[in-house]
């Protein structure tokens, strides 16, 4: 056990030398475009809440009541007896939302991914892959034991070659809807496409576009207005959504498929009651109101005029994930440390979570915030220029 201890020391010890080691900051009180982290306020720029809902007055309302009818927690798996009418409710709202037959509901959208891809494809069959996908795709796919193939980051044509070539039985295309890192959108309509030509199907991981994009923030597949059986749609409810979980909704007979086999849904305690609550609150504010994604679009189109001219390179966005690419791993982090030393809050994003050479500050925008502290970040960003160019 003390050689085990000694070789774990020095393996943090070289992350540290790399500036790769992560650290956990500590939030004092809710989610807001003011945040308290460690004791002090900062103007955050690193999170998900991209609609500002994780305190709506209507979340909140909505949980209590929930709150005061089913209790805390579920206490048992949903097969068993965790699955409330709440819940019930919540899937059937969610498909109607996303415009597809039926919907399941997952704990996380990482337990989503995981239960998904080994419930549709096995030994023998083959999953193809962007390569900038999240975790939780790649990690699904390694664990259904089908041949996991990437193609290169929305190369559609790399992956027609790779399609055309296969034989699997069963063919399972794997995407981001919006890339968590760089924030743009993934060519869903010619990924569609390729499906229809070689018999595939298509799973979106839409955790970065569902409540943003399309109409009333229906996602990435009504932001192209894409609808087929041959796409199953996954969703987050802890980032736009305001909430926690996720779901998957498509045809109605791959819905009970991945009800009756999916592991990280059959062998788990369902969510909280008061979670499901919550989200219905959200689904009706998004369907009334739909100032917020105005809202945002107006911050990312005066962040990215903002900081056009540095000395950095912004990737490509249309969505609340902007992505100023430094490259350095120390250059990143020396900037964050410049930021929050201006009461400034953006994390630096460091391999392996982006490819190596790509470090970068990862720039979260959200409708609560407001145009002035868009501009705050823009003058300490050029400030920040001058001095580490």
């Amino acid at each position: 056990m003390p050689d085990l201890i000694d070789d774990i020391r020095a393996q943090l010890a070289t992350l540290q030398e790399q500036r790769l080691l992560r650290q956990r900051r500590t939030v004092d009180g809710p989610q807001g475009p003011l945040l308290k982290l460690d004791g002090k306020q900062y103007l955050a720029f690193c999170s998900n809440d991209y609609l500002g809902l994780a305190n709506h007055p209507a979340l909140i309302a909505a949980a209590h009541a929930a709150l005061d009818t089913y209790g805390v927690g579920a206490s048992a798996s949903a097969l068993i007896s965790g699955h409330s009418s709440a819940v019930e409710e919540l899937e059937t709202e969610l498909a109607a939302f996303v415009g597809m037959p039926r919907a399941l509901h997952f704990s996380t959208g990482y337990m989503a991914n995981m239960g998904i891809i080994p419930a549709l494809v096995g030994a023998g069959d083959t999953v193809f892959s962007d390569r900038l996908n999240h975790a939780c795709l790649i990690d699904g796919a390694r664990l259904s034991g089908a041949e996991f193939r990437i193609y290169p980051h929305n190369d559609v044509a790399r992956l027609e070659q790779l399609l055309a070539k296969n034989t699997s039985p069963r063919k399972l295309i794997a995407t981001d809807g919006v890339f968590s890192m760089d924030g743009d959108i993934a060519p869903l309509p010619q990924l569609l496409a390729l499906c229809e030509k070689y018999d595939a199907w298509l799973l979106v991981d839409d955790a970065h576009g569902f409540g943003v994009l399309g109409p009333q923030g229906r996602g990435s597949l009504a932001h192209f207005g894409l609808s087929s059986p041959r796409i199953l749609y996954m969703g987050t409810l802890g980032k736009a959504a305001g909430v926690y979980g996720a779901f998957v909704a498509g045809d109605a007979t791959l819905i009970e498929w991945l009800l009756q086999t999916a592991r990280s849904y059959i062998f788990t305690t369902a969510s909280p009651p008061l979670l499901a609550g919550a989200l219905l609150a959200t689904l009706k504010l998004l369907q009334t109101e739909d100032w917020r994604q105005q809202h945002l679009r107006q911050l990312i189109a005066r962040l990215r005029a903002g900081l056009a001219n540095l000395p950095w390179r912004l990737l490509p966005s249309e969505t609340p994930v902007q992505a100023l690419v430094v490259e350095d791993n120390q250059l990143a982090l020396t900037l964050m440390e410049g930021l929050r030393a201006r009461g400034i809050w953006v994390p630096a994003i460091r391999p392996p979570t982006v490819p190596k050479g790509t470090a970068r500050l990862r720039i979260s925008l959200s409708a609560a915030h407001s145009a002035e502290q868009i501009d705050q970040l823009i003058n300490a960003l050029q400030e920040l220029s001058v001095l580490n160019y």
